[in-house]
């Protein structure tokens, strides 16, 4: 390990961020540098400007990879190396965001009706009534199901940041016939490994599977159950019945659903 990969990684720890954030960091530095054969320190703006263009046009990489590249040598160049050009020098894209992908209601029954698998339709269910993220749920423990207060503990979120989500009865139910058959030690949904949780790639292959045994013809990711249960969350017709007007927008901007996917919904927001 060079003595600059070393410093970055250390300026990194420093600042707390993820170990995946990291990993992530210093592979982008890694390969900026494998591309020009020579260590960061010696290459300048115009050497980032040629590296954009490669990933661009050659290598074709998606506009929110070419972020997280530009994001890794911004850390690299801001706060490590100290150098003051790069906010001016270097070109920041401008990311244009997708509508998302969101299931009807009937697409949801159909899929979790078609898990023959109770731990798949444990996991399933935790994404659907929650609204977390398939690494937050894959990260939950038995500990974290708060049956008493009726909550569930996201220990780190994205971020970092612990919150608690609400834990509905139905999914309750469901999670204790789960424990029951299963009896989990640690983990609420372990891998094949013992000692760790399962494995985000084996939750989009269930995904996958139960989309083609169904017969649905969007592309159902673990991701897709956050956008149906952003829209579900919000109530239909003039009566409040539901979280705060805050906690749409919130649920909106997680999700990146705008006014036009909400329309197309049929949700009325109050």
């Amino acid at each position: 390990m060079t003595k600059l990969r070393q410093r970055m990684i250390e300026d990194l720890r420093l600042r707390n961020y993820s170990p995946l954030t990291i990993r992530s960091y210093t592979e982008s530095v890694a390969d900026f540098a494998r591309f020009f054969n020579k260590s960061p320190e010696h290459l300048g703006p115009e050497d980032i400007r040629k590296y954009q263009l490669h990933l661009v046009h050659e290598k074709k990489v998606a506009w929110s990879t070419l972020q997280v590249r530009i994001a890794a040598l911004k850390f690299l160049y801001a706060q490590t190396l100290k150098q003051e050009w790069f906010v001016q020098e270097v070109v920041k894209p401008k990311v244009r965001r997708k509508l998302p992908t969101v299931m009807s209601h009937e697409e949801v029954r159909a899929l979790l009706d078609a898990t023959p698998n109770l731990k798949h339709r444990a996991l399933l269910a935790t994404l659907y009534a929650t609204g977390l993220r398939c690494a937050e749920v894959l990260q939950l423990k038995i500990t974290d199901i708060d049956s008493q207060r009726m909550v569930i503990r996201v220990r780190e979120g994205k971020g970092q940041r612990p919150r608690q989500v609400m834990l509905s009865p139905k999914l309750l139910t469901l999670l204790r016939a789960y424990w029951r058959w299963r009896r989990p030690p640690d983990w609420l949904f372990p891998g094949e490994k013992p000692g760790s949780p399962m494995h985000p790639s084996g939750v989009r292959q269930i995904c996958q599977q139960l989309a083609k045994k169904v017969g649905i013809k969007k592309q159902v990711s673990p991701h897709i159950w956050r956008h149906y249960a952003a829209s579900r969350t919000m109530p239909r017709g003039s009566k409040r019945t539901g979280p705060r007007p805050s906690e749409y927008r919130r649920c909106l901007r997680a999700s990146h659903l705008t006014c036009g996917i909400v329309r197309r919904l049929g949700i009325r927001v109050v």
